[in-house]
């Protein structure tokens, strides 16, 4: 995919490393999201000492998209403290799929992929819609 595209995020994420809260792990993590309006959005971890209530960057950014109106995400790119290309956690996962597209697209190590890709088979949105048009498609319906 064209550095046009993910250069602005990669540098937008590691801008957001400046504003982590991590006192316990010492692992920073940046987070940045386009938006389909065009907008960048970031988002830093938040460690908290119950562990359990820290937040991910990716939870912070979608925090900042919605208070800034939201809109889905059309890429997503994610590092770790040394700038390192980091994949989101299974959790995260779920929630940027909450806010995404079929098309939507996370720049991982081994290259750009689709969110289907990174969590095949998600449960969101698109089944709630599917439910409530009283369409299935699914391979698996009665």
């Amino acid at each position: 995919m064209s550095e046009v595209v993910w250069e602005p995020l990669r540098e937008a994420a590691t801008a957001a490393l400046a504003s982590a809260y991590v006192p316990y792990s010492k692992f920073p993590v940046g987070a940045a999201a386009r938006l389909a309006d065009g907008s960048i959005v970031t988002g830093c971890n938040v460690e908290n000492a119950s562990y359990g209530l820290t937040l991910c960057a990716e939870c912070t950014m979608i925090g900042a998209a919605r208070m800034n109106g939201g809109g889905l995400i059309t890429h997503f790119y994610c590092v770790d403290g040394t700038g390192g290309i980091l994949m989101p956690c299974g959790r995260c996962r779920q929630i940027l799929f909450e806010f995404s597209t079929a098309e939507t697209l996370l720049m991982t190590s081994s290259g750009a992929k689709t969110m289907d890709e990174v969590l095949p088979d998600a449960f969101g949105p698109r089944d709630l819609d599917r439910i409530a048009a009283g369409t299935d498609d699914r391979t698996d319906a009665p």
